[in-house]
């Protein structure tokens, strides 16, 4: 193959983050559910499908994965930013938040498959309180082109800043907003960030400052309730994690009304939700498939 036909297959093929950054297609509302993580550091080729993919002895991969099942906990595998050649045991973590909002983290290494099993007694325990957050950048290539297109240079750039907090890891959702970073165990996805603003992002994030413009949703809530939050840190400004609480979620059809607590008081957030027209939502994926949208009608201190 030429090199002026590899620029002009380049140039013709589909991105699934281009394409929704041409339609506009919201975030708002589209974290995963989940209050524990699971990361396994693998500095080997990450397999399409992540944890399951890997050749490792059966026992103990049944044992990470069945203790992660009971947990509803999520599997990550994960790596430093330009090190995979590093020596030394690879480590793992077990992350959780409570229902508090507290957060836990429990770390231990590995060397041989059998290591793995101190995963599952640790996904028993409380944790440890005390940690910083951990940087998680999807850049999973072999998932999706485009989280390692758009993810890997904000992994750099997050690394460079936070060394020692930032991962680069395995498939976490949502491939069209990619570069995408999660905020662990706070529970807190970023879409749509470059090198930049992730930079820019983070440090809001770490100051105590949650805006609006990247935030695909908490973690601990359901997608109507993570678009509400969202609303209201747009229309009041940047907040904290936890500076807004959800009261009460009533739905009536098609439309939603989040009550929150928080500045400036009771808020009242009313959307109406849709489903948006189909179109190729991942760079793999050629099927159509439409992505639920929830659209702002009204907003109200009580």
């Amino acid at each position: 193959m030429t090199s002026d036909t590899a620029t002009v297959n380049a140039s013709c093929r589909f991105w699934c983050a281009d394409g929704a950054r041409g339609r506009g297609d919201p975030m708002a509302g589209t974290a995963p559910r989940g209050v524990v993580w699971v990361l396994i550091e693998y500095r080997g080729a990450w397999p399409v499908n992540g944890f399951d993919g890997l050749d490792l002895e059966p026992e103990a991969k049944d044992l990470v994965f069945s203790a992660a099942q009971a947990a509803r906990a999520r599997i990550l595998l994960v790596r430093r930013h330009g090190r995979r050649s590093r020596g030394g045991p690879s480590r793992w973590a077990v992350l959780r938040q409570d229902s508090s909002g507290a957060c836990h983290q429990q770390w231990g290494t590995w060397r041989g498959d059998e290591d793995l099993s101190e995963i599952a007694t640790a996904l028993g325990g409380p944790g440890e309180l005390g940690h910083p957050p951990v940087l998680l950048v999807c850049a999973h290539g072999q998932h999706d082109p485009c989280c390692a297109v758009r993810g890997r240079p904000v992994g750099r750039a997050l690394s460079e800043r936070w060394p020692e907090l930032v991962w680069e890891c395995t498939h976490v959702g949502g491939d069209r907003f990619a570069a995408n970073v999660v905020v662990a165990p706070d529970g807190v996805y970023y879409g749509g960030l470059d090198a930049e603003s992730a930079v820019t992002t983070i440090e809001e994030h770490l100051a105590g400052r949650v805006h609006a413009e990247y935030l695909r949703g908490y973690t601990d809530l359901f997608p109507p309730q993570q678009a509400a939050v969202a609303a209201a840190l747009e229309r009041f400004g940047p907040a904290g994690r936890h500076d807004y609480t959800v009261t009460e979620s009533v739905r009536h059809g098609d439309r939603w009304r989040v009550r929150l607590t928080g500045r400036p008081g009771l808020i009242d957030v009313e959307l109406r939700s849709h489903a948006a027209p189909p179109h190729q939502l991942t760079c793999h994926g050629p099927a159509t498939s439409s992505a639920r949208v929830y659209e702002l009608t009204a907003m109200r201190i009580v």
